[in-house]
């Protein structure tokens, strides 16, 4: 019956697209507090939008910020439960003078559809609600059990989800968990990530003196706290990209060599990655790994900003009082978010120059996350999108992290499917982002194929 699926989707794309656009008009900015009440908007669209697809249960859950929106329809006796997530809130537009069209009006040019949150996330969790709808149009019932939970936080954090899904495991009980936030290697070849770095985000501050001292009077003899904190980092990380912390790469397992001879017949072009993406003379790192070893399955150590003295016009010849870095840790599997931690602490201990003391402050820690490739509801999900997409589908790592996916597996105990139908070039958070109209309905009919096929697999 999936050939109906497909005619359904064909048949409806005008509606299918109006729909995606009054999503999109909405600017659900979760962390501008002018547009608390879009958010709500947001959350009670992706509601009534739960419930016309045929969903029971929809809820609106309150928390302290933005609300979570929670659905499910469980009638398929003995068949797997699919735990469906996305989120409704988007980034700010800004710079708006950059973008070709207004943000928040939506306009499709050469098959794109040009809006924030077109691909991040609007659109690709859209896709799930819609696949619900065609399975129920054409069967009039469900091949799986399914639940939703649909949030307005992913971009300012994601702790009200986090918060839910720890106090709420039983409600929440799957088998895999089902995530479309995600890209395609490339235009046309399916996609499946199968592995995420994780991430520790830390500030450290340096003090040294009780107050701002002149540098005339001082210098030579009093601390500097920016300076030392300059001389503490440096000692994180060697010049060949190699982390210095004792213990940190006792926990990190190579990919298989499957896994490698995989990415290898990926089409990959480090001289354009380097001109076109990164836009530097050169790239850095672990010259031992390949850049997707680099981006994707080694762990690294990166300095975000540094605050202190005088920075503004002109001149003054202070030695500050303190000084803070933001820095982080990207983590691969198997990596413990608190060991490295603990290890971190003690590295600042054995570093920080004389005269200077640091403090510590971890600003949040999640691991790093695998599915295996050879997990049932991999092997239907990649079935399900070769047969959309036409070509094999390509198992790939992100650099990246996805907070949520760790609290799946670590709260409910399941595995998540990434299974992303954005582009590389969508633009998210930048001006112009856009979502491709091809994915949006392929999108679609993958992830109904995948309902149906998984129910058919048990």
């Amino acid at each position: 019956m999936s050939a109906a699926i497909d005619e359904f989707v064909h048949a409806h794309e005008e509606r299918l697209l109006e729909e995606l656009k009054a999503l999109l008009r909405i600017p659900s900015v979760s962390t501008l507090p002018e547009h608390k009440g879009d958010v709500q908007r947001a959350a009670q669209f992706v509601a009534d939008q739960l419930r016309a697809a045929g969903l029971e249960n929809v809820e609106i859950i309150a928390t302290e910020r933005h609300p979570l929106v929670y659905a499910d329809w469980l009638h398929a006796k003995g068949k797997p439960t699919v735990l469906c997530y996305g989120h409704y809130d988007v980034q700010p537009a800004d710079p708006l003078e950059e973008w070709h069209t207004p943000p928040f009006d939506p306009v499709v040019r050469d098959g794109k559809i040009f809006a924030r949150g077109s691909a991040d996330d609007k659109g690709q969790m859209y896709t799930h609600i819609k696949a619900v709808e065609a399975l129920k149009a054409v069967h009039g019932t469900m091949p799986i059990n399914l639940k939703f939970l649909i949030e307005g936080e992913e971009e300012v954090g994601g702790l009200s989800i986090t918060k839910y899904v720890e106090e709420h495991a039983d409600r929440l009980n799957a088998d895999v968990a089902l995530v479309s936030d995600t890209s395609m290697y490339a235009p046309g070849l399916p996609t499946l990530n199968v592995g995420l770095r994780g991430l520790v985000y830390m500030e450290v501050e340096a003090t040294g003196p009780s107050r701002d001292l002149h540098s005339g009077v001082y210098g030579g003899a009093a601390p500097n706290p920016l300076f030392g904190l300059i001389q503490l980092l440096n000692t994180v990380k060697n010049k060949k990209g190699r982390i210095k912390v004792d213990g940190f790469y006792d926990d990190v397992v190579s990919p298989s060599k499957a896994e490698l001879e995989s990415w290898a017949k990926l089409p990959f072009d480090a001289r354009a990655f380097r001109r076109d993406e990164v836009g530097s003379k050169r790239l850095t790192g672990e010259r031992n790994h390949t850049v997707l070893e680099r981006v994707w399955s080694r762990p690294t150590f990166e300095v975000h900003g540094i605050a202190g003295g005088f920075t503004a016009p002109g001149s003054k010849t202070v030695i500050p009082a303190k000084a803070t870095a933001k820095v982080s840790f990207r983590l691969v599997p198997d990596q413990d978010p608190e060991d490295i931690i603990e290890a971190f602490r003690e590295h600042i201990e054995d570093h920080t120059p004389k005269g200077i003391q640091v403090e510590l402050r971890v600003l949040g820690a999640s691991p790093g996350v695998m599915v295996k490739t050879d997990h049932p509801a991999i092997q239907v999900a990649a079935k399900a999108m070769e047969d959309i997409f036409g070509k094999p589908t390509v198992f790939t790592r992100s650099g990246g992290s996805i907070p949520i996916v760790g609290d799946f597996a670590k709260f409910l105990g399941i595995p998540t499917i990434l299974m992303g139908f954005g582009l590389p070039d969508d633009g998210l958070h930048s001006p112009n982002e856009k979502y491709d109209l091809g994915n949006y309905y392929k999108g679609i009919m993958t992830v109904a194929h995948f309902f149906e096929q998984y129910g058919d697999a048990v």
